[in-house]
């Protein structure tokens, strides 16, 4: 079997329409024991004290605001050289996604970043970075919104996807590349080092299990929406024809 296979819409809806909801409700499962866990039966650290909980969101969502970009980026691609519809709806369905999880990590440091920092906002590189990569979003969506062709925008909101990939990976290793930036290093690393204690560090990979999932189900859930869009858009542009 080829992974193209589910390239055609009618293979797509048929595959996805069994896993939507167990998706859903492993998502909510596996978010309902991290954050518990994290939250009520996890220790205040010995320096940020309680605030360090904040992680089971923070962390997660954003993760998942650049990896979010990151699929899109493949699926654009997907559609500039395959030229399959599924991909570039794919694309469009994760953009609103991607955008809450951004605004999430934006949220959730400003409130860690006040106590720990003593401001809510500074012009790390990370931060910035992370700031740009929302200002992507909103207008990945915005364009998919401006132009009626759907083909058009796809084409044109894929060569965006591309532009704004440079700062999805600037979010991701600002630290590593300026040494002097506020923000600190990675919370969870193949470094044993670095990561942080194994009491905080079981909770959040299951948090990060939960993020995941709710994406995957929510993608697919917008995908199937768009697809079901675009037919309409089809049938309604047949009948104008005729």
């Amino acid at each position: 079997m080829s992974l193209w296979e589910y390239a055609n819409p009618r293979k797509f809806m048929a595959t996805t329409d069994r896993l939507v909801m167990p998706l859903f409700v492993l998502a909510g499962l596996c978010l309902a024991v991290g954050l518990v866990w994290g939250f009520f039966f996890t220790p205040d650290d010995f320096r940020m004290g309680s605030t360090v909980k904040i992680i089971y969101i923070h962390v997660p969502s954003a993760m998942m605001a650049i990896n979010i970009w990151a699929m899109m980026l493949v699926t654009s691609l997907v559609w500039l050289i395959r030229r399959h519809h599924v991909s570039a709806l794919a694309a469009k369905a994760a953009a609103p996604i991607g955008v809450t999880m951004t605004l999430i990590a934006l949220f959730t440091g400003a409130v860690w970043g006040q106590p720990m920092w003593g401001t809510w906002w500074a012009w790390d590189p990370r931060l910035t970075s992370f700031l740009i990569l929302f200002l992507f979003y909103l207008g990945y969506m915005a364009l998919w919104a401006a132009i009626e062709d759907p083909d058009t925008a796809a084409d044109l909101t894929s060569v965006l996807c591309l532009v704004g990939s440079v700062f999805a990976l600037l979010s991701r290793y600002a630290v590593n590349f300026w040494n002097q930036g506020l923000h600190q290093g990675a919370t969870l690393s193949l470094d044993k080092e670095e990561n942080i204690s194994d009491v905080f560090w079981l909770p959040l990979l299951v948090s990060i299990a939960g993020f995941i999932l709710l994406f995957v189900a929510l993608v697919l859930l917008r995908t199937r929406t768009e697809i079901r869009a675009r037919r309409i858009h089809a049938i309604e542009a047949r009948e104008r024809m005729t």
